[in-house]
């Protein structure tokens, strides 16, 4: 197990020294946020389930004006209680800004999972690679839409790891201490400058208000290449997320 921990710093470390080094030699500007999130995984039968979850983002000082609104909707069929495979679409809101200053741009994205959990006395993972497909409203200009849809693939690799604190693993009434990083990867003939779109490294705490129900709450730090390939965006959030999962099987 302490292998497997020195695993897991030098991976954090050699991210965020990445990322350090990328942000000393481009122009990066610098952001404050606050993430709110709602998911659900509700299990039906022993092969069939659902996904569902919903995003909310301030813009920046914490608590000025929103960024982003998304709802995400999935089917997901159960390989085993361990792993399983998510199709679904999101319907994503960025409010005004950037180029759209007045309007909202609204985006449509389509998105593949697959999803496994590894479990260990003392250490909980869970992986997920995701594809989507991303198309991004025109802008015309701050004030109007454009006709038509800009387009790219984007894969996601995110990688969660949960700590027990205290006697009490895993049960209602205790906490964990949580590490957790996501890449996004962007493709396809639009895709010039930023191959590289964004990582998310995200410590905090896990409070686990019942059985199937956990608050998750801490620090995350959005790091973001725009689409001119040499500015970049450092965000610094408060990222608290409410995980809800139902297992509405008959029970035999």
């Amino acid at each position: 197990m302490k292998t497997f921990k020195n695993y897991i710093c030098l991976f954090v470390f050699l991210i965020c020294s990445c990322l350090q080094l990328s942000a000393q030699t481009k122009t990066t500007t610098h952001e404050e946020q606050v993430w709110l999130a709602y998911f659900n995984q509700t299990r039906f039968s022993d092969k069939w389930g659902m996904w569902s979850d919903l995003h909310l983002r301030t813009k920046e000082d914490f608590f000025t004006n929103f960024s982003t609104g998304i709802i995400r909707l999935g089917l997901t069929y159960y390989l085993n209680t361990d792993a399983k495979f998510t199709l679904g679409y999101a319907y994503v809101n960025h409010f005004p800004g950037g180029n759209h200053k007045n309007i909202s741009r609204p985006e449509h994205r389509p998105w593949q999972q697959f999803q496994w959990h590894t479990n260990y006395p003392k250490l909980k993972l869970m992986q997920y690679i995701r594809l989507e497909e991303r198309y991004v409203r025109k802008v015309l200009n701050d004030d109007e839409l454009a006709e038509g849809y800009n387009f790219n693939f984007r894969v996601r690799y995110n990688f969660f790891s949960q700590f027990p604190i205290g006697k009490k693993r895993f049960q209602p009434g205790s906490f964990s201490f949580v590490l957790n990083d996501e890449i996004h990867i962007n493709f396809g003939e639009e895709i010039v400058y930023n191959t590289f779109d964004q990582n998310r490294f995200f410590m905090g705490f896990q409070y686990q208000l019942a059985k199937n129900t956990n608050l998750q709450f801490g620090y995350l730090n959005q790091f973001v290449q725009t689409s001119s390939g040499n500015e970049y965006r450092s965000i610094n959030a408060a990222r608290i997320f409410l995980l809800h999962n139902i297992d509405a099987r008959k029970k035999k």
